[in-house]
């Protein structure tokens, strides 16, 4: 007999609790392979395939396209074992009532589908085992249309009595929106969030009396809300939310949306309200951190970048891959941290400890489509101008195409932000919490300069350096700052440390 395995959105890492969905890859009805990717999300750091660890037949989605879901919400249904391979259930778009094509062994990689998992993992659920247990969830929504061994299949894999799917019967046992009493389901109800099936069950309210109003019946906090405010009417007592109309539009539920009634909001009404979300969401959260926590300071000079200027030249003249200006000024950055280590690290509050790095992981600021994100170049000390060009290249495409992986957004020790593509000179940069320090280069441009005692035409850049003062004091900051422009003055100080 088919059991039913329910796939919840796992944890995608990096401290992320939510994700958008943005394709599905899979229909009701389809049969998937074990690790067989399912939904594509995003989440506030990259795009991600998610695979899902059963192999069977595809009972149910919750979610459509663009709805955000909390990490643990469901995603959906998978029907593994005995009667469940090369069968979609009747009733369901496009079954036509007949059998579905099992995915060949070049599909599944030779794997056999059974009910076990993969045994690999994304991040934060194991599919090492089935559960030995059978589970029935939710009734299908949709009417039965046959009593066929198609139908009986359904019947097992939704835990449905066989006699549900004659005709004029609804399997899923709801009527005009309520569960009939007479049909109790079994298996957990489809709740977004353990807050809202909290704020459920200490106001008495059965969750089996609810209709949800989000994807596939899901039930959000306004259909508990409005409940429990549709309950004070009758009972003649004044409900915490205000009495009005249920919301009809989807709403969008977090798993961390507080239990209690918010304040009002103090924003005058009118104008364009963009939410923040995704990439823009994260830089937001993470900057406001930054600020609260992070005592920065910022110092900057100018320095003549014109043998700097030359000194690319020559090297790209001398044949070989392109050397990038972004690569030359990392490359100073690694030799600048290796003299001042102390702007190479973090601030462990809970300690009171200051941690030095003994690498340099190097993030730089992308401006991208979705917004500016920090790819992090791995071991940037051990890489010359040719590695780290091409990293940064690599890196910079991904960014665009949104193809990065949280790794490659996380763990910087430093950050080499060049805001001079911008077409601006200066900038005081906040720090990339929870490091100690950001270098910011601002446009490169010809201006009147004291050469050798003579004005001259010279290449001039402003370098700005944002640093947090709990690490170090402003004569370390300095002495960094300076030797990066004496570096970009005179590359042959690199030499030194070759």
């Amino acid at each position: 007999m088919a059991q039913v395995l329910e796939f919840k959105l796992p944890d995608l890492g990096e401290g992320l609790t939510e994700a958008e969905i943005v394709r599905w890859m899979v229909e009701v009805g389809d049969v998937v392979a074990v690790d067989q990717p399912v939904v594509e999300v995003e989440t506030a750091k990259a795009m991600v395939e998610v695979p899902c660890p059963y192999g069977g037949v595809v009972t149910a989605r919750f979610g459509e396209e663009g709805a955000e879901l909390p990490v643990g919400a469901p995603l959906l249904t998978v029907a593994v074992g005995e009667g469940a391979d090369g069968h979609r259930p009747a009733g369901d778009p496009g079954s036509g009532g007949g059998a579905v094509r099992a995915p060949r062994a070049e599909e599944t990689g030779g794997r056999e589908q059974t009910s076990e998992g993969s045994g690999n993992v994304l991040v934060g659920y194991g599919t090492s085992q089935a559960p030995a247990r059978r589970r029935r969830v939710r009734p299908e929504r949709r009417a039965s249309g046959a009593a066929s061994g198609a139908g009986a299949a359904r019947a097992a894999v939704s835990g449905v009595a066989s006699g549900a799917g004659e005709a004029g019967a609804a399997p899923s046992g709801r009527a005009n929106g309520r569960v009939r009493a007479a049909e109790p389901v079994d298996g957990p109800v489809p709740v977004i969030s353990p807050l809202v099936r909290r704020l459920a069950r200490q106001n008495g309210l059965d969750l089996r009396e609810l209709t949800g109003s989000g994807p596939d019946g899901l039930i959000l906090r306004a259909d508990v809300e409005y409940a429990l405010r549709a309950a004070a009417a009758q009972g003649g007592r004044t409900a915490a939310p205000e009495a009005g109309p249920r919301p009809t539009g989807p709403v969008r539920e977090h798993a961390s949306a507080p239990a209690a009634r918010t304040a009002p909001s103090t924003v005058p009404p009118g104008g364009i309200r963009i939410p923040l979300k995704g990439v823009r969401g994260a830089v937001a959260d993470k900057l406001s951190r930054s600020r609260r926590e992070i005592p920065d300071a910022t110092c900057w000079v100018d320095a003549d970048a014109t043998e700097l200027m030359r000194a690319r030249t020559a090297m790209n003249a001398a044949g070989g891959p392109k050397i990038s200006l972004l690569a030359l000024l990392a490359r100073i950055c690694t030799a600048a941290l290796a003299r001042f280590p102390e702007l190479n690290s973090t601030v462990d509050t809970q300690a009171r400890e200051v941690v030095q790095f003994d690498h340099v992981h190097l993030g730089f600021a992308a401006q991208t489509d979705r917004g500016l994100v920090v790819p992090v170049v791995r071991d940037a000390h051990a890489r010359d101008a040719e590695g780290l060009t091409a990293e940064f290249a690599r890196l910079t495409e991904a960014a665009r195409a949104g193809r990065l992986t949280p790794g490659e957004l996380t763990g910087g020790t430093f950050t080499l932000n060049n805001y001079g593509v911008f077409g601006v000179d200066g900038s005081t940069p906040i720090v990339n919490h929870p490091e100690a320090a950001m270098l910011g280069v601002g446009r490169i441009v010809p201006k009147p300069w004291v050469h050798e005692g003579e004005l001259a035409v010279r290449q001039v850049v402003q370098l700005s350096l944002t640093f947090d003062h709990r690490v170090c004091d402003g004569g370390t900051a300095g002495g960094f700052l300076r030797y990066v422009a004496d570096c970009v003055e005179q590359p042959a100080v690199l030499l030194r440390t070759l």
